[in-house]
């Protein structure tokens, strides 16, 4: 089946092709710890999710050896003490970093780009004349992303985003496709037995609540979904199940978004390490969760109207006394000063907090967000506060940026951060922190 035209479902006709690659890093968080421990290569890894708790990302090795994802690490112990399993804690900063030089890198390929998770994006092929071979190229995005960052890729190739997502999979699952999977160059008869061998709910946006619905359908397969009469998915689903199944068939009915959207609220929320009851305890972490929320914030250029301020004890100790309070703190005038956010927040957690009770969580959103370019203005406005206030944040962020998170902070966070969530198997600061550069000897 040449590139062109598309022979899908019978509802479309023939239908005009386009160019999609969905490129996703393997196994992305175990393959950035790899980057500087080359003593992992081979071994199975695993990378445990906020205080060290369950998987969320497996070395092949691993998945080999049956680790699930998602399962928590007290329950894989003994496993690991038989296979010599290696755990390691998340390392965000490593990761963020690593992922914005891969997508860098990529958005050479394409003149279009979206950035749809820390380790996948889209890259828009259309009108490129010059590579009439796109598993070729496809080829050539793995390579200079293995040469130039060291981090294992695979491409999936196809007229829509959701098909492009099936490719990627197939991709990584085949080891025929050499990483790089283009539909429209597989014959047809070939690409349906594929279909026909992936479960409904493989196709990207059906969950397993939809996939229940569509098996309880007689819907198990791709394929079976690909042909299903689309006013009966329609009648049954509603319109966004629709335009997957138009997606299936070839039609694009999902752009790419090259700029991400404003998020209209922005929440930081994290479990503590170990229970907290004390006050000051917690208004350590208020205060560095409504940083780092203040942080994103003005990284897409907004302000904040209203701060929310939540806590949470241990649902998983039923014996133990309950409590999960929520204040909403309205703020005088828009803003993005961690400072000004930071007393808003300080002060709703002295109306919520009650003493006796063992915090194990604690949660800050902002929202009322707005473009900092639409900032109301009134009379009693003081420009040159806001200029001073715009100047002093702006340098902290450029500080952190450059020498790492956290390199300026607020006293309130503390120096000894007892309600830190646990990362006992932390890897270094490899490219955030000089003074944990890697080392050769």
């Amino acid at each position: 089946m040449g590139r062109g035209h598309r022979v899908g479902h019978p509802a479309y006709g023939e239908l005009a092709v386009r160019a999609i690659a969905l490129v996703d890093c393997n196994n992305f968080y175990v393959s950035c710890e790899r980057l500087f421990q080359p003593r992992l290569e081979g071994r199975p890894v695993v990378v445990l999710s906020n205080n060290d708790g369950c998987v969320v990302s497996r070395s092949a090795e691993a998945k080999q050896i049956g680790v699930g994802m998602g399962v928590p690490w007290f329950q894989l112990k003994a496993l690991a003490r038989q296979h010599d399993i290696v755990a390691l804690s998340s390392n965000y900063a490593l990761y963020a970093d690593i992922s914005a030089r891969v997508m860098r890198l990529l958005a050479a390929f394409s003149p279009r780009q979206e950035v749809y998770s820390i380790d996948e994006c889209f890259l828009e092929l259309d009108g490129m004349a010059a590579q009439p071979d796109l598993s070729g190229y496809g080829q050539r995005m793995r390579a200079s992303v293995k040469q130039c960052v060291g981090i294992p890729v695979c491409v999936g190739i196809a007229p829509s985003k959701t098909l492009a997502k099936l490719a990627n999979h197939i991709a990584k699952k085949e080891a025929d496709c050499n990483g790089v999977c283009d539909l429209d160059a597989m014959p047809r008869a070939a690409q349906q037995a594929r279909f026909a061998a992936l479960g409904a709910g493989e196709v990207w946006g059906v969950g397993a609540r939809i996939a229940a619905r569509l098996q309880g359908m007689g819907i198990d397969s791709v394929l079976d979904l690909q042909t299903a009469p689309a006013t009966v998915i329609r009648a049954a689903f509603g319109v966004v199940l629709a335009r997957t199944l138009a997606e299936l068939n070839g039609v694009a009915c999902i752009g790419l978004e090259p700029e991400p959207h404003e998020r209209q609220q922005i929440v930081c929320s994290r479990s503590f390490g170990t229970t907290v009851g004390d006050l000051a305890q917690l208004e350590q972490a208020v205060i560095a969760y409504t940083v780092r929320a203040a942080e994103k914030l003005r990284r897409q250029q907004s302000l904040a109207g209203v701060l929310l301020v939540s806590l949470c004890t241990n649902p998983h100790r039923p014996g133990a006394p309950q409590y999960q309070p929520q204040i909403r703190v309205p703020l005088e005038s828009p803003c993005a000063d961690s400072r000004v956010l930071c007393r808003a927040a300080l002060s709703g957690l002295q109306v919520i907090f009650r003493h006796g009770f063992g915090y194990r969580k604690a949660g800050i959103t902002l929202a009322g967000i707005i473009p900092r370019a639409a900032r109301p203005r009134t009379l009693f406005d003081d420009a040159a506060a806001q200029a001073k206030s715009e100047r002093l944040m702006q340098a902290v962020d450029a500080i952190n940026r450059r020498m790492g998170s956290g390199t300026v902070s607020l006293l309130g966070e503390g120096i000894h951060q007892r309600w830190a969530m646990q990362r006992g198997y932390l890897s270094g600061g490899f490219t955030t922190r000089w003074d944990e550069l890697a080392e050769v000897r």
